[in-house]
């Protein structure tokens, strides 16, 4: 199958008058499964619609969005795979450089906030044709929300970009309903019922009578303790078989969230990944500039879904929940075998993973008729006595497919939970892990090492983390493999003071270890970690919590893990004094940094 139409040329090549939908996204169109937006409109393929791509329009110039003319059914929008945001802006809030996601790597293809942008456009050249917004920026901004960038709470993005209906999570079973609910003559209006979805109504009649009342968008705004509240609301409510409708009133009409879709099957996860995509970038695209963002997942193999980690700082829970939804190792297989017919494939598989590579299956049994815990989790602050752990599936599959002809290498580049990985008694995933996945380096995430912050975090405790590390080197030298392990720290989490940042200095310290990166918190919508930035409080016990909100008191956190770079001995002396330790000063093994030489000036 070719790719589907980027212009009125292709649209008439396929033989098509007026598309039923045209899908308006923030991305370059790369027909790959790794792209939300390759996969809704190959799904709506398969299910008879004709579907036109509308990639990166020029929002200066309205009349390019009726490249396709009026679509029958309705308009799709996404801002892409990433938040407009969070692809333009870093945690300092300045401007990125490159877009990834954009030929040629060239910012501002993607306007800032991008869906409502879109939508907006959309409103105005077609008010007749519903608006469908979903992707990841939509699904975060479902709810009223604390905005990062804005530095103030937000209306939900259905109010904002005008649009008729949301789809939150991932959207496939979501959007074939609605399709069919449109293609069977049901006005936007009407279509209520779906789950996955956000509607906007005045009627009070269209509120599900078992419904949870959430705090109005005034009192959040006015409130932090309802802010928190509505909160926690949200992130009690993700899970397909306990979740109750939601809503959230705006004076004359009200924001309604139905339940989420249910994880997907195995069976329809196969489907899904078995739909005809090229796997590459819409080569009048390509020639405009390479499209980077296709260089790691071009010959990566996703084969997993949600994740039951529950780290405070991940949206990921809120988007894709916490039931795992896995590929078949038979439709993992097929997949490879495509991906080895490719001209330019030189045997190395970049990745076999997901969200969290190592979730392959659900982390308990009672998930299936009980639905996940509310108020519980899976791995945090120890693990459930009900948690399954077991990596023979996912071992099963990388040996099969290290296995196949032309293949060279398999990687592992997905993110491993270490503590699950240590919870597994039978060590034969870890040993065969460090033997044959592992590219010399294997990054993990123990974000910091501070018990009080770790807490915060949702993430194990210091000691699994060293146990891990003391059995990588062990096994690698077992297999005479000379690898590394990449850790990810992580400054100016909410709850992390200068104390705390001293803590993770001394123990990079005692590791030897020079950081070249340090990922600062960056407060996106929809997570634990955005509320107790915001409001100063932990949304699950109410208690005060510090908070590093300035650019000073971030950069003294961050200096403090990057100690030894010479550029950062003013901030890590002053942070040093404010925090009462100038017993890191000095010339021992024990100090930080060495003394100001007040005669010569030199340190």
């Amino acid at each position: 199958m070719p790719f589907l139409p980027i212009n009125r040329s292709e649209m008439m090549e396929r033989g098509i008058n007026i598309p039923d939908f045209v899908f308006v996204s923030g991305d370059a169109y790369c027909d790959h499964p790794s792209f939300g937006v390759a996969i809704i409109t190959r799904l709506l393929e398969r299910h008879g619609y004709k579907v036109c791509i509308l990639s990166q329009p020029d929002i200066h110039k309205k009349e390019s969005f009726l490249e396709f003319g009026k679509p029958r059914l309705g308009w799709l929008v996404s801002s892409g795979n990433i938040d407009s945001m969070v692809n333009h802006y870093t945690v300092g809030k300045r401007r990125r450089t490159v877009d990834y996601y954009t030929p040629g790597g060239i910012m501002g293809k993607r306007p800032d906030r991008a869906v409502i942008k879109y939508s907006n456009i959309i409103k105005d050249i077609d008010n007749e044709a519903p608006i469908i917004i979903g992707g990841i920026e939509a699904s975060l901004r479902r709810f009223s929300h604390y905005d990062y960038w804005d530095n103030r709470y937000r209306k939900s993005i259905l109010v904002d970009s005008k649009a008729d209906l949301l789809v939150y999570g991932m959207g496939e079973l979501s959007i074939v309903e609605i399709a069919d609910a449109l293609s069977s003559g049901m006005s936007i209006s009407d279509i209520i019922f779906v789950r996955g979805t956000v509607f906007k109504t005045a009627n009070q009649d269209y509120i599900p009578q078992k419904s949870y009342i959430m705090p109005t968008y005034e009192e959040v705004t006015q409130s932090f303790k309802k802010a928190n509240q509505s909160f926690m609301t949200q992130y009690e409510n993700t899970d397909s078989i306990t979740a109750k409708p939601l809503v959230e009133s705006y004076g004359i009409f009200s924001i309604v969230q139905n339940p989420p879709q249910p994880a997907l099957t195995s069976f329809e996860m196969d489907e899904i990944y078995s739909l005809p995509y090229m796997r590459d970038a819409h080569p009048l695209l390509e020639a405009q500039g390479h499209i980077k963002a296709m260089d790691e997942i071009k010959y990566s193999i996703t084969i997993n879904r949600g994740c039951f980690g529950g780290c405070s700082f991940c949206a990921l829970t809120m988007h894709q929940g916490r039931m795992i939804s896995s590929r078949s190792k038979e439709s993992v297989m097929d997949e490879a075998i495509i991906i080895k017919s490719d001209k330019d494939f030189k045997g190395y598989i970049h990745d076999v993973g997901g969200p969290t590579a190592n979730f392959y299956h659900k982390s308990c049994e009672k998930q299936e008729t009980l639905g996940v815990c509310k108020t519980k989790q899976c791995l945090h602050p120890e693990p459930c006595k009900n948690l399954i752990v077991d990596h023979q599936d996912y071992l099963n599959i990388l040996r099969s497919l290290r296995e196949l002809d032309g293949i060279k290498k398999v990687f592992v580049r997905s993110g491993i939970r270490y503590d699950y990985v240590m919870y597994d008694k039978d060590e034969s995933f870890m040993t065969e892990l460090i033997q044959h996945h592992v590219s010399g380096q294997l990054k993990v995430a123990p974000e910091h090492v501070s018990e009080r912050v770790l807490d915060k975090m949702g993430k194990p405790k210091k000691e699994l983390y060293d146990a891990f590390v003391k059995k990588f080197y062990e096994i690698s030298k077992l297999v005479k493999k000379e690898q590394y392990l990449v850790p990810y720290l992580m400054s100016s989490h909410p709850g992390s003071t200068l104390e705390d940042a001293i803590i993770l200095a001394e123990y990079i310290r005692d590791l030897g270890y020079n950081p070249e990166q340090v990922q600062d918190f960056y407060p996106t919508p929809m997570t634990l970690s955005t509320m107790m930035y915001y409001t100063g409080i932990d949304p699950r016990n109410n208690e005060p919590l510090y908070v590093a909100r300035t650019d000073h008191e971030k950069a003294m956190q961050r200096a403090l893990i990057q100690y030894r770079n010479p550029r950062n001995y003013d901030l890590v002396y002053e942070a040093l004094v404010a925090a009462k330790r100038t017993d890191l000063i000095g010339f021992d093994s024990h100090s930080l940094i060495r003394p100001v030489n007040k005669k010569r000036g030199s340190r």
